[in-house]
């Protein structure tokens, strides 16, 4: 659908900048005797050099087994739209402010970045939104399940040996 809609905006656009553009069913466009492509990465006939990669395929790891070693390694650990320092959704970004008031290191994985990663965590969840946050090994849940904990000092007390051993090192 956001294809087909943005190829009819991008011939609307055109149409209207310049009349000497040609549209072929193709996708394409002929401009002044040059082809201009509107297909995008994911075309088969797309160069290999461009195709998007997918690492976890080739390591024989599975989707569902990466979320459970995310889970396991991090002591704080969020699946969240965008990044800490770049979310792209206010739940997020309230996650990680609300996570970042006690200096523990987070570590995270942008759900934007693919469908069936956000797929495994919902199915390893059973949580049907995002944020999911993680702390020691357990599921906590969103942004207002962490705003309320930070607000009634369950947060604090969950974390402080994460903030203890960072300390340490």
């Amino acid at each position: 659908m956001a294809r087909s809609l943005s190829g009819v905006m991008l011939k609307n656009i055109l149409r209207s900048a310049a009349p000497s553009f040609n549209f072929k069913s193709s996708g394409a466009v002929l401009y002044r005797g040059l082809d201009y492509t509107t297909r995008i990465s994911g075309d088969s006939d797309t160069h290999e050099d461009f195709r998007p990669t997918d690492n976890l395929q080739s390591s024989g790891t599975s989707l569902i087994d990466l979320v459970q070693q995310d889970v396991k390694e991090n002591p704080v650990m969020i699946y969240m739209k965008g990044h800490p320092d770049a979310p792209r959704c206010g739940f997020s970004a309230l996650a990680v402010k609300v996570l970042q008031q006690y200096g523990v290191p987070i570590t995270s994985r942008n759900i934007l970045e693919g469908s069936e990663i956000k797929d495994a965590v919902k199915s390893f969840t059973n949580w049907p939104t995002f944020p999911q946050i993680f702390i020691k090994g357990e599921f906590i849940g969103g942004s207002d399940i962490a705003l309320k904990m930070h607000q009634d000092g369950e947060l604090k007390l969950l974390l402080q040996d994460i903030v203890d051993n960072k300390g340490k090192e």
